[in-house]
């Protein structure tokens, strides 16, 4: 009797102490704080079960002075790990090692545990929950006493653990019905917004705009009013299809399955897909996850969509900007080269050009820059002018280009291509220059579409017959033979 009055002091103490704090969390960590300094162990901590990953988690954990702490190792555990520990909980009773030497032979895996974490002796007693196991509590190297006296008083502390964290997960609940109630005012970037219990699949529509109100309903375009409606999964694919033109249906139905949402939103803050709406353009539907039952379980997750039309129009001019030349409008060095590379990785065949403007030193210095900027403008249309859709065309830089003539691989067709673009070139006529013409020298070699070539091994191929054009007068080409 004295023993249990003992106790009782204790944990009326323990309460006093826990309830100095505000919050359940705060709350619990002064708890299990006052009972193992109280009892003079290493570690006093709790694991929470996560049964539908059959797998359990230290949530909470006191370290005496000096001890290491164990609870960001020990997440994820298996249950079968410790099976033996539930067999023991199932039939009413702790888990008592006096010594761990004990469960060497026996329970190795338990005991190589136990040992790395440095625990000579340990009690365990398990977490009940409306008559089932939910987890555990633990001491870690208690001073050598009365063990069956210690379960005994860890028995009395679970029911106050169990409460305390029925209290933690109440406060987190209240906590997410406060979030939803600020979504509306969060969800100006959307178009639309809706809460959505992944487990029942009921939903609320916490907002949407005039332009969605075709989809989501005309009496529906207020925010605030957290009407429950059910079956969001076939709620949702109706709107999608009204929504989405038919060759995107396959990607916006994969990506709003509820089924999944789960499995891929696991270790994500958020998860995108980007689409097509019929009307506004370009569209971002996003799923975030919002909280999780007592199990681990994903509970509610908003389904957001925002108008990226916009962004999508920043996005194409930034990358028309990295890819292009802004004196010519060709592509620049490193695009082309990206292009032909995806070319000669696919195996398609063609012929690499590169052009050289004769003397363009000699027209800077005698016209100006200016009338160079514009020697080199003319140049890169005549060559859009006589080169196809499909051929890759772009400035080296300076008065260098380069072309990557796709399908072209026999020699009399090459000379018929360079002849015709040697006229074009030869049709332009500067008033500046005074009727003084742009001579070009060109360089070009073969890919046969056989063998796994680099753009660089082109490049330098083609460069070598360049050097070779250089060498006679100007509207000359040579093509690379191999020597």
């Amino acid at each position: 009797m004295k023993t249990i009055i003992k106790y009782e002091l204790v944990i009326n103490e323990a309460l006093r102490s826990a309830l100095n704090y505000d919050t359940p969390d705060e709350q619990i960590n002064e708890f299990i704080r006052f009972f193992g300094k109280h009892i003079g162990s290493d570690r006093i901590y709790i694991f929470e079960d996560r049964e539908e990953r059959h797998c359990t988690d230290n949530t909470y954990e006191w370290c005496a002075e000096g001890i290491v702490p164990e609870i960001d190792a020990l997440q994820n555990i298996d249950m079968d790990v410790i099976n033996w520990w539930y067999e023991a909980f199932s039939e009413g009773q702790s888990v008592i090692i006096n010594d761990i030497e004990d469960i060497r032979e026996e329970h190795d895996i338990s005991y190589h545990i136990l040992k790395k974490q440095n625990v000579k002796n340990v009690v365990v007693c398990p977490l009940y929950y409306k008559d089932e196991i939910r987890g555990f509590f633990g001491v870690d190297n208690p001073p050598k006493s009365d063990y069956r006296g210690l379960t005994t008083f860890l028995d009395m502390i679970g029911t106050l653990l169990i409460s305390f964290l029925k209290l933690r997960n109440s406060f987190i609940k209240s906590n997410n019905l406060t979030k939803l109630s600020t979504y509306s005012s969060l969800s100006k970037i959307y178009e639309s917004m809706h809460y959505i219990n992944v487990q029942t699949h009921k939903f609320n529509i916490v907002k949407t705009t005039a332009q969605f109100t075709e989809y989501f309903g005309k009496d529906i375009a207020k925010t605030g009013e957290y009407e429950v409606s059910d079956d969001f999964c076939g709620y949702i694919n109706r709107i999608a299809e009204k929504m989405c033109p038919e060759s995107q249906m396959e990607g916006i139905l994969e990506f709003i399955d509820i089924g999944t949402i789960e499995e891929r939103l696991r270790g994500k803050n958020s998860i995108a897909h980007e689409f097509i709406e019929q009307k506004i353009g370009w569209c971002r539907s996003r799923f975030l996850p919002v909280d999780y039952d007592e199990n681990g379980r994903l509970l509610h997750v908003l389904f957001c969509i925002e108008c990226i039309e916009e962004e999508k129009k920043r996005e194409n001019k930034l990358l028309y900007l990295a890819e292009t030349d802004l004196m010519t409008g060709l592509c620049n060095r490193g695009s082309g080269e990206k292009k032909i590379t995806a070319f000669l990785k696919e195996r398609t065949a063609g012929l690499l050009c590169l052009l050289d403007c004769d003397k363009f030193k000699s027209i800077n210095d005698t016209y100006g820059h200016s009338v160079g900027d514009k020697v080199i403008i003319a140049i890169a249309e005549k060559l859009q002018k006589s080169c196809r859709d499909k051929d890759v065309i772009f400035r080296l830089g300076g008065d260098e280009f380069a072309m990557f003539m796709t399908g072209m691989v026999e020699q009399k067709a090459a000379e018929r291509f360079f002849e015709r673009l040697f006229q074009n070139i030869r049709q332009i006529d500067l008033a500046e220059m005074q009727g003084k013409k742009i001579e070009m020298s060109l360089g070009a070699c073969f890919y046969d579409g056989d063998e796994n070539v680099s753009f660089d091994e082109l490049y330098r191929n083609a460069d070598s017959a360049m050097y070779q054009s250089k060498k006679k007068q100007g509207y000359s080409y040579t093509i690379y033979d191999g020597q």
